[in-house]
């Protein structure tokens, strides 16, 4: 089969399978992108995520993660979900909502694997979800996916951000896509609305003053008190620069069943939140993306946002 044929048989497969998006990118070193992230960790944006400085050739080429490799195909699925919280509850980030994505997404792209071999046979080839050293947003914007903000998210103009990216990386070569055009002009909302300064400069942003970073990723015991009264209610992640990026308003509600979230979730209110115990919070998020942040990481989290 031509990689003419071949490419667009992927494409619409995975569109079958719910996949709102799918491009290919040729496998070479991202030269361009690998001096940014090494200038970013200089400046120690990534905050105490050191692991974001491990494997840097891999990060930067995906010939190191697959043998061989000659394309990256790419692909985005929707999480957009008009379900909230109620009022004045402490606030979770719309993507872990529902079920943990790293294991929805891996399945449908082991399954979009087996499709591939199907036609053409076995192919050396690594599926990956957020969870290896892999420049995501890099590869869906030479992937012709989007383009990356001016909060450093990746945009498509139908669709806006709501969406997770995945990518399989092989040996075939495929037909490639090319960059699309940057529609964020001169909006600047992202960067104003921002209550911690995260997004220092258009398409800039220091991973270490982000509310996503603090409510997830810190490890500390304690929150930086400078940042009391700055995080608008957030215990989990922070949706606050997608919120009110006006390309989002052409966001559509996502069709997967596993990204639905509990209702006991929405419906729990502040003083519940304030007296969770340990063993609610593993019942309430079992298979979810919030058990990342740990139970004290989370109570941690409410305190903070305590008066």
């Amino acid at each position: 089969m031509n990689k003419f044929k071949l490419t667009e048989e992927i494409k619409q497969r995975a569109a079958e399978m719910g996949f709102i998006s799918c491009g290919v990118a040729k496998a070479e070193k991202l030269t361009e992108d690998a001096i940014y992230l090494e200038n970013w960790l200089n400046q120690n944006k990534n905050g105490t995520m050191g692991y974001m400085a491990n494997y840097f050739d891999k990060r930067t080429d995906p010939r190191e993660l697959v043998e061989g490799a000659k394309s990256v195909i790419v692909l985005a699925y929707n999480y957009f979900n008009p379900q909230m919280q109620i009022e004045g509850a402490p606030k979770i980030s719309m993507y872990a909502l529902g079920e943990d994505y790293h294991h929805v997404i891996k399945d449908k792209l082991f399954e979009l694997l087996g499709f591939i071999e199907e036609k053409v046979g076995k192919i050396s080839a690594r599926c990956f979800v957020d969870s290896a050293p892999v420049l995501e947003k890099a590869w869906a914007k030479r992937a012709g996916i989007g383009w990356v903000g001016k909060n450093s998210l990746l945009l498509t103009k139908n669709r806006g951000s709501y969406f997770f990216l995945s990518e399989i990386i092989c040996d075939l070569e495929l037909e490639y896509d090319s960059p699309v055009k940057d529609y964020c002009g001169n909006c600047t909302k992202c960067i104003d609305a921002c209550p911690t300064g995260a997004i220092e400069n258009p398409y800039q942003l220091n991973g270490s003053k982000c509310i996503s970073y603090f409510t997830i990723e810190y490890r500390e015991t304690e929150l930086p008190t400078e940042m009391k009264g700055k995080f608008e209610n957030w215990m989990f992640g922070c949706d606050i620069c997608q919120q009110v990026c006006p390309i989002n308003s052409q966001s559509k509600t996502h069709n997967e069943p596993l990204f639905l979230a509990k209702e006991e979730l929405l419906q729990k209110p502040k003083h519940e939140w304030e007296i969770l115990t340990e063993e609610e919070f593993k019942i309430l998020f079992k298979n979810s993306p919030v058990k990342r942040t740990k139970f004290t990481g989370l109570i941690r989290n409410i305190n903070f946002l305590k008066e």
